[in-house]
């Protein structure tokens, strides 16, 4: 049952990560972006139990507005279960996988709208930024 209230303004993006890589992934963007706002990281730790952890999310999660959007760092592990468990209750969406491209895509993207209307656009820029370098080389070297 989605009955609890988010805010109202543009879309935020929350990084759900083993480790602090959420975190210094988002450091390492503003190296090419900027200052980024509205982009926040929770790590899970050694020490964090899924009750824990949740909670942690659910703070961040209940400030954030509707139609909001959790990166994962990997499917069926803690940070994506907790998030899913979170998007039954939250009107957020949830995409795993988390790099570069497909973030960089969702904080360029984040101030259009709710996120969570975009999920399918997201999950193709992710499933498209992942390359074999030699063979993209290779490819570009037979055109010319």
């Amino acid at each position: 049952m989605r009955s609890k209230k988010l805010n109202n303004s543009s879309s935020q993006i929350l990084l759900l990560t083993h480790g602090d890589w959420g975190k210094q992934l988002k450091e390492s963007l503003s190296m090419i972006l900027g200052k980024i706002e509205g982009v926040f990281d929770i790590a899970l730790t050694a020490n964090d139990t899924f009750n824990e952890f949740y909670e942690k999310v659910k703070q961040q999660v209940v400030t954030m507005p509707k139609g909001s959007l959790i990166l994962t760092d990997f499917i069926s592990g803690t940070t994506s279960n907790v998030a899913a468990r979170l998007s039954l209750d939250y009107p957020i969406a949830v995409i795993s996988g988390l790099n570069a491209l497909l973030l960089i895509e969702a904080i360029n993207r984040k101030d259009e709208g709710p996120l969570m209307n975009i999920v399918d656009e997201l999950v193709g820029v992710g499933q498209e930024s992942c390359k074999d370098v030699l063979a993209e080389i290779k490819q570009k070297f037979q055109e010319n």
